[in-house]
């Protein structure tokens, strides 16, 4: 028999805050994080840089006892074949139950430019230094579902965006292989986090995100009077998409009136703590509403 939603809702709440206090998500912690991954240089999907981030994302998962695992794979790009990587971190369910899981998702790599070294601060800093960030946080609170954070490479277009499905390589994997070995049914939705440090941080309603989601999402900033979250919509295409091609219902939470972005601008100082900082208290708050109407979509 299906339960309330009052009684879910009830039950969800009481499995996140039994334990007291909490750890909250703390801004300058991410920032350091991005201040470590634009040390590295470009990070480019297949290159050096990509590698070391790597390495840097698995040590500091390692050392709030989250353990990462590769999914590599071999991506037909423009330029010829390209070896990418996604990086996957599972934080289990009640004891250490699986199933069904929570995807919360961003990608690490940057856009290859010749003609200066971008450093992606905004665009890809942002995103894995915030997952692993909400790694520490997640990890030490309870959760009705398992949780997996995935860094995807390759979401930026080799070329050009708009020729030869050049771009997404990572997620567009990620969700073909789920689809090949029968695991995309325990997919129970995905949250996108993208270009999210932006000091003049203003993030619109994606429009092609699943509502009930993004409802949920931008509830939560209002209730914390998060005005970084306005109502506006725009279309954006992004890691989002072949999971919502997949059915698997997906929001997208991302600022592109970013006026660096894919320039040589986008450098440490456009990022600011105070805006990872809204971007993560807003989605800790909407996790126990995620969880509660999952369940009722069991």
């Amino acid at each position: 028999m299906r339960r309330s939603v009052v009684a879910t809702v009830l039950s969800v709440t009481a499995c996140l805050s039994a334990a007291q206090p909490e750890p909250g998500f703390d801004g300058a912690r991410a920032f350091e994080h991005v201040r470590q991954l634009v040390a590295i240089g470009p990070r480019v999907a297949g290159s050096p840089g990509a590698a070391r981030a790597r390495e840097y994302i698995t040590r500091q998962l390692e050392a709030v006892g989250v353990a990462a695992s590769e999914q590599p794979f071999e991506a037909r790009t423009p330029l010829g074949m390209v070896r990418m990587v996604n990086l996957r971190a599972t934080l289990p369910g009640p004891d250490g139950a699986g199933g069904r899981r929570l995807l919360i998702g961003g990608h690490y790599d940057t856009k290859l430019f010749s003609e200066f070294a971008f450093v992606g601060a905004n665009d890809g800093g942002s995103s894995a230094a915030f997952l692993i960030e909400l790694a520490r946080v997640l990890g030490d609170r309870r959760r009705p579902m398992p949780v997996e954070l995935v860094f995807f490479d390759g979401e930026e277009a080799v070329v050009d965006w708009f020729k030869e499905d050049d771009n997404t390589y990572g997620s567009r994997h990620y969700v073909a292989a789920a689809r090949r070995d029968g695991s995309a049914k325990d997919i129970a939705a995905l949250i996108l986090v993208d270009m999210i440090g932006d000091r003049d941080l203003r993030i619109m309603r994606e429009s092609q995100s699943t509502l009930w989601l993004t409802d949920i999402i931008w509830s939560a900033a209002r209730r914390l009077g998060r005005k970084e979250f306005v109502e506006e919509e725009l279309l954006v295409e992004d890691d989002h998409l072949p999971f919502l091609r997949a059915g698997i219902p997906a929001a997208d939470i991302i600022d592109l009136d970013y006026p660096a972005w894919h320039t040589e601008a986008d450098t440490l100082d456009k990022v600011s703590p105070a805006s990872l900082q809204a971007v993560g208290d807003v989605l800790l708050a909407a996790l126990p509403d995620v969880f509660a109407r999952l369940q009722e979509r069991q």
